[in-house]
């Protein structure tokens, strides 16, 4: 029996940075968006070049493990090199192999990072193996028997596996998180309602929550702040449209401006966790891995659950790779008492009403 199971997308991932990277503000009366650029037909010095392994399946499987759940990952690889370094970080972690799939056809997916001077970036990714996931591809037996059920973003003919294994999961009484990522938000919110429905709990980014729901963060202007909410009042529309029932947890990340949650009852806003940022990628995988994990260690607690996962997450975005700044439960308790001042808001949803 496992302690979690988390599906999704495991790759060989190249980070290239380099201080050439710009990044260029676009701003209308209804959005704001930012774009990394390079200068057009120049050749481009790479100041730091690194080879690791990543995905969101991958990623998160690695960080439940190393948080002592005894894991195991459904990812689909290729039968090649790049395949064997996946099996390699499966045994760093002590994460169960069982569940791999070997494909004789795909190759394992691939992806380059490109890291601005800011930390974050932009990701260039070679789905592979990881868009051919098929519903024959999943041990239902090892779902039925675990305690908790990880759904990273899937892409490609794999989001196709995503209504039946929510409504195994949840026939079986097995507890569902879903990070749902663009590809399947995609197909419609009309085509994801089982999935939403049944989970416990719901990840998505502020990008992703506004595609699914249709709706834009708006800026501030001369006749209305937003930002002096301690909630914009966009993301309180996007949390409501998302959350399927009570006592179900869905959340937003917001990047700098740290994470929202709903739990049907009460509104969380937990600001982002002090950290000297070197790389955002493999930030969310860290909140969200961690977020269920310390659903699971506090009996639900969502409130420490949310300032645990910034905390790990912080540590994340301080390494150059999204497995390397793993902690502890233990270490973070230790950066908590160091930062007695971080706390959650909690807003009850009358006050909102």
């Amino acid at each position: 029996m496992f302690d979690i199971i988390t599906i999704g997308s495991a790759t060989l991932d190249a980070f290239i940075e380099t201080d050439e990277a710009s990044i260029v503000s676009v701003s209308s009366i209804n959005s704001k968006k930012e774009f990394m650029s390079y200068p057009y037909g120049a050749k481009v010095d790479i100041d730091k070049c690194d080879f690791q392994t990543g995905g969101g399946g991958l990623n998160t499987a690695a960080n439940f493990a190393f948080l002592g759940f005894k894991t195991t990952t459904i990812v689909k690889i290729g039968d090649e090199l790049q395949g064997q370094n996946i099996i390699k970080t499966l045994s760093k972690f002590g994460i169960d192999q069982s569940n791999i799939i070997k494909s004789k056809i795909y190759q394992t997916g691939f992806s380059i990072i490109l890291t601005s001077f800011q930390g974050d970036r932009t990701v260039l990714a070679h789905r592979g193996a990881n868009s051919h996931l098929e519903i024959s591809d999943i041990n239902f037996e090892a779902i039925k028997n675990s305690k908790w059920l990880y759904l990273a973003p899937l892409n490609g003919n794999s989001t196709k596996i995503l209504d039946e294994v929510a409504d195994f999961a949840e026939s079986h009484g097995v507890n569902l998180a879903i990070n749902l990522g663009t590809s399947s938000i995609k197909q419609g919110k009309e085509n994801l309602m089982k999935t939403l429905k049944t989970a416990e709990v719901i990840i998505l980014n502020k990008e992703e929550a506004s595609l699914l729901t249709g709706l834009d963060v708006r800026p501030d202007t001369k006749n209305e702040k937003f930002s002096s909410e301690i909630i914009h009042p966009d993301i309180i529309r996007m949390l409501k449209e998302i959350s399927s029932e009570k006592s179900k947890i869905t959340i937003i990340t917001d990047g700098k401006n740290g994470v929202y949650a709903y739990d049907g009852y009460k509104f969380y806003h937990c600001s982002e966790f002090p950290a000297k940022v070197v790389s955002t990628l493999g930030a969310g995988d860290a909140f969200s891995s961690t977020f269920v994990a310390s659903l699971e260690k506090t009996n639900s607690n969502i409130e420490l659950a949310l300032k645990y996962a910034s905390v790990a997450a912080a540590s994340v975005v301080e390494n150059f790779g999204a497995q390397g700044g793993f902690i502890s439960f233990e270490e973070i308790e230790n950066r908590l008492k160091l930062h007695p001042e971080f706390e959650v808001t909690i807003i009850s949803e009358c006050l909102q009403s």
